[in-house]
């Protein structure tokens, strides 16, 4: 809960204390139920457009194209119109969230998180209930925007409801929610492929993780930095109380987060204008752009998404198809829970280092079998032994990102800005993320039909790339206070050129 620019400090990092009491823990545990609403989608429609009944109904030129194909695997599912029942949802999330910096600072967390549940539950009701492609586009258009709402308010709960030492733990429970709806939609999937009625289950059902959000979040009260912003200190008191337990010095934090709104609020330029424009903002403005850029390119969402095509191009049928996706979704799910045993004690760029090794590693096996075996005309047949390797590449492959960039895309953002521009950062890499959500779902199948075995070759030079990146540019963050969260800029060996020029400083605290 910092605000303004940054001022050195050469002691410890404040602790205020206190336990992880059984309120903050539930409290914690509904907001991060909030990633069941985008997991479950992303992994929904990869698998509903790969069954026979729902092509039939709306895209039955892909079926032409199946039983009409010369051998070209790659290029099975490259239909524009395909791709744009996936991508529609995050132009709809995209424009959602360019809004909700400002209606969640405004109403608060809690309120959006309704907002977003509510949204999501009739874009579930009408996808399911579709009967031709304008109704299914506008059902997930309001997918979108209980995405892009609850992409907003959701972290930004966690990180402020959770005390700093099990903070990494308790925000990656977003992503670890994220995977749990990616497998049971992988399963749901599974279960219903083969009833011509089964895509309207699947489609339906994503109502179900909106009333768990919903119902959840009307029991919680907001968080103490976003009733301090609102005018309601007595509240924010109670609240600490309540999520800290009788240990804690409530009084010293919200006297932290009081100070830090109000050096927020004599700030008169907006906040997009500050991180643009101001010289100390410039480490959190190159993050808020870098981490949703490179968490999108590490590739594993677009596999997520069309994981039982991909596995349909490499020789497995529907069902065995269908299968993979819900092993590769366990895995992710088993990586994220190392994840939270481990991002407080070893610190988040051990996890980064190792997961990206790894990701490179999987996604040039992925390539080499693949160029090896369909070859660049796609009209091979693979063994099927080596589709099982491919399967166990993108295992590989999921695993580290379930232990690196999947919970920590998600922890960074949500920690590292000062409170005055938190809103707008965690907006923008909300936006961000979406905006290359869409590019990508509208563009792999296509880019799949095009580069051939080279699109994994593409994901592992970029994920290279942020290894390096993050290995230089990311302070570790492990264990320190939103209100200290300054001091990190002021030591790095590049920041602090931006944060600390030697003649002023703004104070975080």
């Amino acid at each position: 809960m910092a605000g303004g620019a940054i001022v050195p400090s050469d002691g410890p990092a404040t602790d205020y204390g206190g336990s992880l009491t059984l309120s903050v823990f539930m409290s914690c545990l509904v907001a991060a139920s909030g990633g069941l609403i985008f997991g479950y989608d992303i992994g929904i429609s990869g698998g509903v457009s790969e069954m026979e009944p729902f092509l039939r109904r709306f895209f039955p030129h892909v079926l032409r194209r199946m039983a009409a194909a010369k051998g070209n695997e790659y290029c099975l599912y490259d239909s524009q119109t395909l791709t744009a029942f996936t991508s529609s949802l995050y132009v709809a999330g995209l424009v959602a969230s360019l809004v909700a910096s400002r209606v969640t600072a405004a109403m608060g967390r809690q309120a959006v998180m309704l907002m977003g549940g509510a949204l999501f539950f009739a874009g579930g009701a009408m996808t399911g209930a579709a009967v031709n492609i304008a109704m299914l586009i506008v059902g997930r258009m309001l997918l979108g925007f209980g995405v892009g709402f609850t992409n907003q308010a959701a972290p930004l709960f966690l990180a402020e409801m959770a005390p700093s030492r099990w903070r990494g733990a308790l925000t990656a429970g977003y992503q670890f929610f994220l995977a749990l709806g990616v497998l049971t939609a992988n399963l749901v999937n599974y279960a219903t492929a083969r009833a011509p009625w089964g895509w309207r289950v699947s489609l339906g059902l994503a109502g179900a993780p909106a009333v768990v959000i919903f119902v959840g979040a009307l029991f919680l009260s907001d968080t103490p930095s976003s009733l301090v912003m609102r005018g309601r200190a007595d509240g924010a008191r109670a609240a600490l109380l309540r999520v800290r337990g009788p240990d804690a010095d409530v009084d010293a934090e919200l006297r932290d987060i009081a100070k830090a709104v109000e050096a927020a609020r004599r700030s008169e330029d907006g906040a997009f204008r500050r991180m643009a424009t101001r010289r100390e903002y410039r480490p959190h403005l190159v993050l808020a752009v870098a981490v949703p850029m490179f968490f999108q390119l590490t590739g594993v969402i677009v596999l997520a998404f069309f994981a039982p095509l991909v596995f349909r191009t490499v020789g497995f049928g529907s069902n065995a198809a269908l299968m993979g996706a819900v092993i590769n979704g366990a895995v992710n799910l088993g990586s994220l829970l190392l994840s939270t045993l481990v991002i407080d004690r070893y610190g988040r760029k051990v996890l980064f280092m190792v997961g990206g090794i790894q990701m490179v590693i999987a996604q040039v096996g992925m390539a080499w079998i693949m160029g090896a075996k369909i070859g660049k005309s796609g009209e091979a047949a693979m063994a099927h032994p080596y589709a099982v390797a491919v399967l166990v590449f993108t295992c590989l492959h999921t695993a580290g990102f379930g232990w690196s960039w999947g919970p920590l895309g998600w922890v960074i953002p949500s920690e590292i800005f000062p409170v005055d521009i938190r809103s707008a950062g965690q907006a923008m890499n909300v936006s961000i993320g979406l905006c290359l959500t869409f590019v990508q779902t509208q563009s792999f199948l296509a880019m799949l039909c095009r580069f051939k075995y080279a699109t994994f070759a593409y994901y592992a030079a970029w994920v290279a790339v942020m290894t390096v990146f993050i290995a230089l540019f990311l302070p570790e963050t492990k264990g320190i206070p939103l209100e200290s969260m300054g001091t990190i800029w002021v030591k790095h060996w590049y920041w602090k050129r931006f944060v600390h020029d030697g003649n002023s400083a703004v104070a975080l605290t």
